[in-house]
């Protein structure tokens, strides 16, 4: 260690010798209280640095669960009042409820549902902008080659798919095929002659028909429409020999002696209509549904995440908000991120040979 001794400390020689002794005292009292000091500054900022790192992993976890702070928008890419806006807000109101912030929904339709869920690929991903997603926009619509400028897995957080819409085979009153069997049979002997209706083309309810062709081995021509309204009236009218319509919507013009439902195309039968089959009993493999799932964009925290997983699956397995989706024709289901992922790709494998048979693109 250098010394830097003070003017007259050690620079001149004395004959008693105690003049040095007394100068080299003083400079060893300098020298240590120095390296004291060093020392204890180290102490001090190694002892600081500690507890500032100890302090990370506590202020991290408040961060974390402080989420969320404010409220948080879920992006609906449909018009208000549809079902699926229906669907959103009944979900949006118990995440509400149980992240003790508003979950507003912001309703963002348009090119098929492709709009809106752009919009939730491209938000900041610290968790306060979710999106409703589905398969229009995410499996069936870029299988039909619908243009989409977003990577339908790489750019979301898929996190819980909320549940499935099954469609309903609906005939008229007055047609002579009682059951589902019967109107495959029908169907099978008509020679091309039997059409059936849609809410349009890369609908669930054009695609299950398209399956249920290939599966049954029909012929019938597919009559797209623009939504199911018109379609149920030509069906009524005698122009359509049959529509795939909502079972729910289906059931009330049932009852009205209007129509008759004569199978329901998801994997069970719906507890709303125990009496009616499923496309699946009668033909194997004839499974087609619509889905919704909640996601974000990717890059999400995987703190935020968790807590928005566990919180969504926890209010859909109340009981309450699991009835009121049912009354809408939902069949809740609450899949987790792993879950959903498989989902996904099943959904590609199974719904890519369809279209290619079909030989149908979107424009």
């Amino acid at each position: 260690m250098r010394l830097r001794l003070k003017d007259g400390q050690g620079s001149g020689r004395r004959t008693g010798g105690t003049g040095e002794g007394v100068g080299m005292a003083g400079a060893a009292h300098c020298a240590l209280s120095g390296a004291v000091r060093q020392a204890t500054a180290r102490a001090i900022a190694i002892t600081a640095a500690g507890l500032a790192a100890a302090a990370l992993p506590a202020a991290s976890a408040r961060a974390q669960g402080a989420y969320p702070d404010h409220p948080v928008k879920l992006i609906v890419p449909f018009a208000p009042g549809g079902t699926s806006d229906v669907v959103a807000r009944l979900v949006a109101s118990s995440l509400s409820d149980a992240l003790g912030q508003t979950v507003f929904i912001e309703n963002k339709g348009g090119a098929g549902s492709i709009l809106g869920t752009d919009a939730g690929a491209k938000a900041d991903p610290k968790g306060y902008f979710l999106v409703l997603t589905n398969g229009a926009a995410i499996t069936t619509g870029p299988l039909l080659g619908q243009k989409v400028s977003y990577r339908p897995i790489d750019d979301f957080t898929h996190m819980v798919m909320i549940g499935t819409f099954a469609n309903g085979l609906v005939v008229r009153s007055d047609h002579p095929a009682k059951t589902f069997k019967e109107f495959v049979t029908l169907a099978r002997n008509a020679n091309g002659t039997y059409n059936y209706g849609s809410a349009g083309v890369g609908s669930a309810g054009f695609l299950t028909g398209e399956l249920l062709k290939q599966k049954a081995n029909l012929k019938m021509t597919h009559v797209p429409y623009k939504g199911t309204g018109a379609a149920i009236n030509d069906l009524l009218g005698g122009q359509l020999d049959a529509i795939f319509n909502n079972p729910g919507v289906a059931a009330a013009q049932a009852k009205s002696g209007k129509v008759r439902i004569l199978a329901v195309s998801g994997a069970k039968r719906l507890p709303d209509l125990p009496d009616v089959p499923t496309m699946d009993e009668v033909i194997p493999g004839t499974v087609g549904e619509a889905w919704f799932g909640i996601s974000g964009p990717a890059g999400m925290p995987p703190a935020v995440v968790s807590k928005l997983v566990t919180t969504i699956q926890t209010v859909m397995a109340s009981p309450d908000l699991k009835a009121k989706l049912i009354e809408q024709g939902l069949t809740p289901a609450a899949m987790g991120p792993a879950e959903f992922s498989r989902f996904l790709k099943d959904e590609d494998a199974k719904w890519g040979p369809v279209i290619k048979a079909a030989g149908i693109t979107l424009e």
